[in-house]
């Protein structure tokens, strides 16, 4: 498909403009060494190609996404229809807070309810991604530690089950990391566990259901090991899809979460951007949380009150409540109406509607597991949470198709590929995860393809290393896609691609 400025010709447009009626300003010494390139077309032709770019586009609103850990599910419109409202997009950050009483009325209530959800005391909505909120848990963390002179505690323990960007995080925050690894089950190994910690360790980063798709029948063991050695346990919230409205990471024995909006609470994926990745934690670790703070201003404990607006008061901003606070990570309150596009999804699912979400995903998981057993192998027996882990490392030796070569056949078949070779621990690994929001419908579709692509891989296996065939782009030089990635268009007339 050819880019706008290939398309381009001399002459064309699609613009009818006025001759200017005021006098031509020139900024001397601003000018442009040079003409502004820009593609010269009609309007039936840039309506052509959008259009053609919208059709070549696949994501959740066009047909199943089972990205492992991912959580790629359905974001109801309501959802973008409230956070719409002009009351919530035309306000300014530095206005007087009496004019977005409401506003601030959203992010308390909101902090209410997600602190109900994970089982924290405080949260704060300025970290803008999941990692964000990663990095601003273990910036609490180090906090604490230095707070109480204990500047020794250097390591932080991340198990080889827990998520992908735990490990980057930790690096951020100054810590040095201490891998623990998995035994056969795909659980922690406490006995590793138990070698590891000591007076140097600053704390734990764990997804619980971890990211085989398995919830650790040792949780408490695991974290109660970590209290005694007088680290904090952080709580990557991930995969809270399988358990949201079941199980609290607080009542597991985590002192810090943070959340990934996105994933657990159907706001749009970021996609460069906006993201929202809450942090919250336990009332030992809130003065150190950043600001601002949303806070009521009669200083009043009864939140049900407060939040009905029957006390008559209203909201206002602490932009730093304590001394001890790590400080602003984000300017104002981070992206605020991806905020409310989670509150209005949670207020509308209610309390057990939430929980009913949470079952729905690990049913819709054990189900198309139950239904691959027999042919794929599964990286781990028994029930799986939200989420399950093939093993293709048997086909590979078997065929020589690899997870790339299943992964790549999907395409023609317009299903969207699982996530590929991740998690590290298990070989050839495929992860599926097929959120609540899929129809049984879909889940047999997709089945019923991976099981043609298991039969072609033993009876064809030529055809899978070729895949795709149909999509518009074959099979791309992976390596030299990531290494030489050609970024920017030149038109022809100067140099043509660059690097």
């Amino acid at each position: 498909m050819k880019l706008l400025f290939e398309q381009s010709a001399c002459g064309r447009g699609c613009d009818i403009l006025w001759k200017c009626d005021v006098p031509a300003v020139q900024h001397k010494g601003m000018e442009r060494e040079k003409k502004l390139n820009l593609p010269q077309m009609s309007e039936i032709d840039i309506s052509r190609h959008y259009t053609k770019l919208a059709e070549n586009t696949y994501g959740v609103n066009t047909g199943f996404y089972p990205l492992g850990s991912c959580t790629m599910k359905y974001n109801p419109k309501v959802n973008e229809d409230i956070a719409a409202l002009p009351g919530f997009t035309e306000i300014h950050p530095l206005q007087p807070v009496e004019t977005i009483q409401g506003c601030l009325k959203v992010l308390k209530l909101a902090e209410k309810i997600f602190c109900e959800i994970t089982g924290m005391d405080g949260m704060s909505f300025q970290p803008a991604a999941g990692a964000h909120g990663e990095f601003t848990g273990l910036l609490l963390i180090k906090a604490y530690h230095e707070k109480r002179g204990d500047i020794k505690r250097t390591k932080m323990i991340v198990p080889d089950s827990a998520h992908g960007t735990n490990p980057a995080s930790a690096a951020m925050a100054g810590y040095t990391i201490v891998n623990i690894p998995s035994m056969e089950d795909g659980c922690v190994d406490l006995k590793q566990l138990k070698a590891a910690v000591g007076e140097d360790t600053a704390g734990l980063m764990l997804t619980n259901p971890n990211t085989a798709g398995l919830f650790d029948k040792n949780i408490l063991e695991i974290t109660r090991i970590v209290h005694e050695a007088g680290g904090l346990n952080y709580y990557d919230g991930a995969n809270l899809n399988a358990v949201m409205g079941i199980v609290r990471p607080g009542d597991m024995g985590f002192d810090i979460v943070h959340l990934n909006l996105h994933k657990t609470f159907a706001t749009p994926h970021g996609g460069g951007g906006p993201g929202s990745g809450p942090c919250g934690c336990m009332e030992f670790l809130m003065p150190y949380l950043p600001g601002p703070r949303v806070c009521h201003n009669n200083h009043s404990t009864d939140q049900n009150t407060l939040l009905s607006g029957m006390d008559g008061s209203g909201f206002e901003l602490h932009l730093m409540e304590t001394p001890e606070s790590i400080g602003m990570v984000k300017e104002f309150y981070g992206n605020f109406l991806v905020v409310v596009r989670a509150l209005s999804y949670i207020l509308t699912l209610g309390r057990e509607g939430i929980k009913e979400a949470s079952q729905a995903a690990v049913l819709n998981a054990n189900y198309m597991m139950h239904r691959l057993k027999g042919h794929y192998e599964m990286a781990y027996g028994g029930p799986c949470m939200h989420e399950f882990v093939m093993s293709l490392a048997k086909m590979k030796q078997e065929t020589g198709v690899t997870a790339m070569d299943a992964a790549k056949s999907m395409l023609d078949y317009r299903l969207h590929p699982p996530t590929m070779y991740f998690p590290l621990i298990v070989q050839e690994a495929l992860m599926v995860e097929p959120t609540e929001t899929e129809s049984r419908e879909t889940l047999d579709d997709a089945v019923d393809i991976l099981l043609k692509i298991y039969r072609e891989a033993y009876e064809n296996p030529q055809k899978l290393h070729q895949s795709p065939g149909s999509t518009i782009i074959g099979r791309p030089d992976e390596v030299k896609a990531a290494r030489k990635p050609k970024l920017r268009y030149i038109p022809e007339n100067e140099s043509g691609w660059q690097n």
